[in-house]
């Protein structure tokens, strides 16, 4: 024990030493040490130091522990109620992989049962991150060998004499490839034990079945990659049938990210869907639904036993109105003039105007499909695209175009509906009108003498339609306000409501809107326009055909379809599409009668009389549309047969072909004898 004198005698912590009486001890003295706050000195010992505690400080650390415990427990709470069934299986996920059992997609047939597409197994390698070596020189050799694989399916090399261990004897010596690269970037961007590196990530599809095999082999050595079959899809050789039905049957492809946003929790990023078309627009009938295999792996995550399987519902098929026949041999016909008059783009929609079903839907050109379910390079794709004809473009459906004359029987009802004239009105054609400075022609030079509603549709004379449009002098015409209301009735300016993605609405002006757009007014002229199919009026060839159907059923709007049936994996019948009137009874059936009669007269006398030679009465409509000063007008022709009970409404546009009177009924005339001598 060291006495004061060791000590500075002015440190607060030491105690003075102090005479002091404690039991049988007298006069000695002591050096309290520890004792210094426990004892008080007797009454005389006025000079003791004490150490004095901070209660303050007892605040502040009551306080930071009770932040500290509220964090923890929030953080509990989080883990164990608000994201405790996530933790939990993957968790479980740890000794139990759940793993999807692919479904047959449906098939797709056209009328006669014939399949358009067929499936294919398509093996899509992917990896499961978590499950990868921690090691980063082992998963690396891992990601060589899988990019070894790829490269070798690229450069098509036969390794058919080595066996699957002597294939990778000289490994280590390989360079890098860009697969490797590839594969370790996205993977690098994984951040380990997140929930994302317990889901797939998606590395490559196609994979050629010699390096499928390959994978599936190596798979014990390589912990965390993993091998899936998809049913993938393989559609009609284009080279032996048809290209144009790529626009109609669609193709399918990988989801995308933007996809999975859309289409939910029943898919992953290693997921097929559609991408265009029927496989796009009926994507949840062919999918099917997912089986469910629960499988017991180790810690390498390889498979050690099923515990449990819930089997896949295959996905429905569907049967279509369209008829493949028909729609070769309009092919076949359509090409035949375009190379003729080396033009490139044409559409052709063929409907059964009793029901709205679609018996052929052509644009030319088109595409095969096969290269993109099957993966379609950069250089394939760019010539597509670079492509001035647009072969991508579905131009039947979502093609916008001038009308030319096929409105005007629209118009031409329209009138009589509303009492502008009747079945006996006269107009005099001179060969056109003046508005002030403004002359508006007729096509034919001279004009064509007193016209009748039925004689103005037989030969197209634009100063009847001029007429009972927009009117002249004494006479009152529908005016632009009518004119669009009956536009409207017939569903211009609307979707028809098929079932393919993509439809076109069309265009119908309005003086409102083009006030707004163009700042300008709506004078007599644009009214004009409107009346013979010129100016901002658009149409499809698909709502063409379908007001053409109106007349030629007697007054009837349908809703146009491709699907008429569909079906179970065992093709039994599941659904039937019924016909759906849209709209009916907005034009009496003695104007209708009046309509049609005209356009049968289009055929005995009028501007397609080149068609009274087949041996069935055909009705229809020609079309001549100007849509630029330095482009030759786009030929329309528009028909139904035979008159007096019609099967087919057919629908034929020609871009740049001029007269729709020449190329275009032409070609209608081709496939309309085609069809009835096969019927």
């Amino acid at each position: 024990m060291f006495s004061s004198k060791d000590k500075n005698i002015n440190d607060p912590f030491v105690v003075k030493e102090k005479k002091f009486k404690f039991g049988n001890l007298k006069d000695s003295f002591y050096h309290l040490g520890w004792m210094e706050d426990s004892f008080l000195f007797g009454e005389n010992d006025k000079e003791t130091l004490r150490k004095t505690f901070d209660t303050e400080k007892i605040k502040h650390i009551f306080s930071f522990l009770f932040l500290f415990f509220g964090i923890l427990v929030a953080r509990l709470f989080w883990l164990q109620v608000l994201r405790g069934d996530e933790y939990r299986a993957l968790a479980e996920g740890n000794r139990t992989r759940i793993v999807n059992v692919e479904p047959k997609r449906g098939i797709i047939y056209d009328s006669n049962m014939i399949p358009l597409v067929k499936n294919e197994a398509n093996f899509v390698l992917y990896l499961i991150p978590a499950e990868m070596p921690k090691n980063e020189l082992e998963r690396d050799a891992i990601l060589r060998k899988l990019a070894f694989i790829i490269d070798q399916q690229d450069l098509n090399l036969k390794n058919s004499e080595k066996s699957s261990e002597n294939v990778y004897s000289d490994f280590e010596f390989l360079e890098d490839s860009d697969y490797f690269y590839f594969i370790k970037d996205k993977l690098d961007k994984i951040r380990s034990g997140s929930l994302e590196s317990f889901r797939p990530l998606f590395i490559m599809d196609n994979i050629e079945h010699a390096s499928a095999m390959t994978i599936y082999l190596e798979a014990e050595k390589m912990p965390g990659v993993s091998l899936s079959v998809k049913m993938g899809r393989s559609y009609i050789d284009s080279s032996s049938y048809l290209s144009s039905l790529s626009h109609v049957v669609g193709y399918t492809g990988k989801i995308s990210e933007k996809d999975l946003d859309i289409f939910g929790d029943e898919y992953s990023l290693i997921d097929y869907t559609g991408k265009t078309g029927l496989e796009y627009f009926y994507e949840n009938e062919l999918k099917g639904e997912k089986g469910k295999k629960y499988i017991e792996v180790d810690a390498w995550g390889r498979e050690k036993k099923i515990i449990n399987e819930v089997l896949p519902k295959d996905g429905f098929s569907l049967v279509l109105s369209l008829d493949t026949k028909l729609q070769l041999k309009i092919e076949e016909i359509l090409n035949k003039y375009l190379q003729k008059d080396k033009l490139g783009r044409a559409s052709v929609v063929a409907l059964n105007p009793k029901n709205g079903e679609v018996l052929s839907l052509v644009s030319w050109p088109s595409y095969d499909n096969n290269i993109f379910s099957k993966g379609i390079s950069q250089s394939e794709y760019s010539k597509l695209l670079n492509n001035q004809d647009n072969p991508l473009f579905n131009r039947a459906v979502s093609g916008n175009f001038p009308s030319g004359s096929t409105i005007k029987p629209i118009i031409a009802a329209a009138a009589l509906e509303e009492g502008v004239i009747k079945e006996n009105t006269y107009v005099n054609s001179v060969g056109g009108i003046w508005i002030g400075q403004w002359y508006f022609p007729d096509w034919k030079a001279g004009g064509h003498g007193l016209t009748n509603v039925k004689k103005a549709i037989a030969e197209s004379v634009n100063t009847f339609f001029y007429y009972i449009g927009g009117g002249y002098e004494s006479f009152s015409g529908l005016g632009i306000d009518k004119i669009v209301e009956y536009l409207n009735l017939f569903n211009l300016g609307s979707q028809s409501g098929l079932d393919l993605p993509q439809e076109a609405k069309g265009f119908v002006p309005t003086p409102s809107w083009k006030e707004e757009n163009r700042d300008e007014a709506w004078y007599i002229g644009d009214t004009y326009h409107v009346s013979i199919g010129q100016g901002d009026l658009l149409v499809t060839p698909l709502q063409v055909a379908n007001f053409t159907s109106f007349f030629a059923n007697g007054g009837k709007l349908y809703r146009p379809h491709l699907v008429k049936e569909i079906l179970s994996n065992d093709n039994d019948l599941v659904r039937k599409v019924e016909p759906e009137i849209i709209k009916e009874n907005f034009i009496s059936d003695k104007n209708v009668k009046i309509i049609k009669d005209g356009m049968r007269q289009t055929i005995i006398s009028g501007s397609a009389s080149r068609l009274n030679v087949l041996p069935f009465e055909v009705s229809g409509k020609s079309g001549t549309a100007q849509w630029g000063t330095d482009k030759d007008p786009h030929a329309w022709f528009t028909s139904f047969a035979p008159y007096d009970d019609p099967e087919i409404v057919l629908t034929v546009l020609v871009e740049e072909g001029k007269e729709g009177s020449s190329i275009a009924a032409s070609i209608s005339g081709e496939i309309l004898e085609y069809y009835f001598s096969q019927k």
